[in-house]
């Protein structure tokens, strides 16, 4: 175990893609939790998917803050923007740096690859620059476990190589990786590059499997099912990721010098995954359930009607799969929240967000 070398009381922390799934969760945690903390989030809130889903997580953001008297900024802007970054590094003192602004989504990365450089390879960079000239206790930012690509062996370690990636996506969270630990050794910069497995759970990303088969659903029409069932998926909720997320944050690489006098990168990598990789129409089962149990589909709805199994898509790996073993080993922390209970809470939030206005 780990014992943690930054007390984030007091301090400024800078979240950037605060308005994100991930991001908003993990703001109203540390308001909800941590003394004194001061939060800069900053978010370009683009329409990737349905803009009111983000406005719905900053209310709750605000809503915290007030609650909790917690001084909260939010800044409307790109993290590929140089400028504002610098401005931001340059008005606040930050401690820590979160970084979850990037654009998501293995798919729409074949469609559209200019806006994943400019966020995740610019946008980074960016950041880094300002670690550079701002120095910070503790750089934390999300990789991904795309960057596996379609690797044989499972579960997923942060030892394996991940050297073939198999999207554009998974290419630029690889870069992130690589950029870090350049910095990291050429600045003394602590960081930290976080490999989420399949986040789900109550106001996440409509892209993802769940919410969009939920939307289908709901219209009436036929979900897709890839490799024809025949894929598995390590599903993560957002809660244990966000309290892998806080851990390291309080857990900086240590800087520490090497045999040649040289000081030695201080970085890590870690995997969070809930380690218990589920099959895709065991998933889609325990849906169906929970929809009708939310009362977001009636008890009738005939689901096999609005199923369809397909081939793979390009981009896509047959099996996600953890190995959490460092995270258990330096936080005594695992993920623990079972598939049935996360989307027991996303159906119910679903039907309260869209159903019961």
């Amino acid at each position: 175990m780990l014992t943690p070398n930054i007390d984030l009381r007091n301090k400024t922390v800078l979240v950037t893609g605060a308005a994100g799934f991930i991001g908003s969760n993990l703001v109203t945690e540390l308001m909800g939790t941590v003394e004194g903390i001061k939060i800069v989030g900053i978010d370009n809130m683009n329409d990737y998917y349905d803009v009111s889903i983000k406005e719905y997580r900053l209310e709750q953001i605000e809503k915290k803050a007030k609650s909790r008297s917690v001084e909260w900024v939010f800044v409307k802007g790109n993290i590929a923007d140089r400028e504002l970054i610098d401005k931001l590094f340059e008005e606040n003192e930050f401690s820590v740096v979160v970084n979850l602004a990037a654009q998501a989504g293995v798919r729409y990365s074949i469609t559209n690859p200019d806006v994943y450089i400019e966020s995740n390879i610019i946008g980074f960079y960016n950041i880094l620059e300002a670690c550079r000239y701002h120095p910070v206790e503790h750089l934390v930012y999300a990789s991904s476990s795309s960057v596996y690509g379609s690797n044989k062996k499972i579960p997923y370690s942060t030892d394996d190589k991940v050297d073939n990636p198999v999207s554009l996506y998974a290419a630029t969270k690889k870069s992130n990786e690589l950029m870090a630990h350049a910095y990291s050794k050429l600045y003394n910069i602590p960081s930290t590059g976080l490999r989420f497995f399949t986040v789900y759970g109550p106001a996440g990303r409509p892209d993802m499997a769940y919410f969009g088969f939920t939307n289908k659903l709901i219209k009436g029409q036929t979900i897709e099912i890839f490799n024809y069932g025949n894929c598995k998926r390590d599903f993560t909720y957002v809660d244990d990721i966000v309290t892998g997320v806080k851990h390291v944050m309080q857990n900086a690489p240590e800087k520490v010098t090497g045999e040649d006098g040289l000081p030695l990168p201080p970085y890590r990598v870690y995997n969070i995954g809930n380690n218990s990789p589920e099959n895709l129409l065991d998933f889609v089962q325990i849906l169906q359930e929970e929809l009708i149990r939310a009362k977001v589909l009636p008890e009738d709805y005939d689901f096999e009607a609005h199923k369809k199994l397909v081939p793979m898509q390009a981009g896509d790996v047959p099996v996600t799969y953890a190995d959490t073993s460092a995270l258990e080993r330096d936080f005594g922390f695992k993920p623990s929240t079972t598939l049935r209970e996360g989307l027991r809470r996303f159906a119910e939030w679903y039907h309260d967000f869209y159903q019961s206005k």
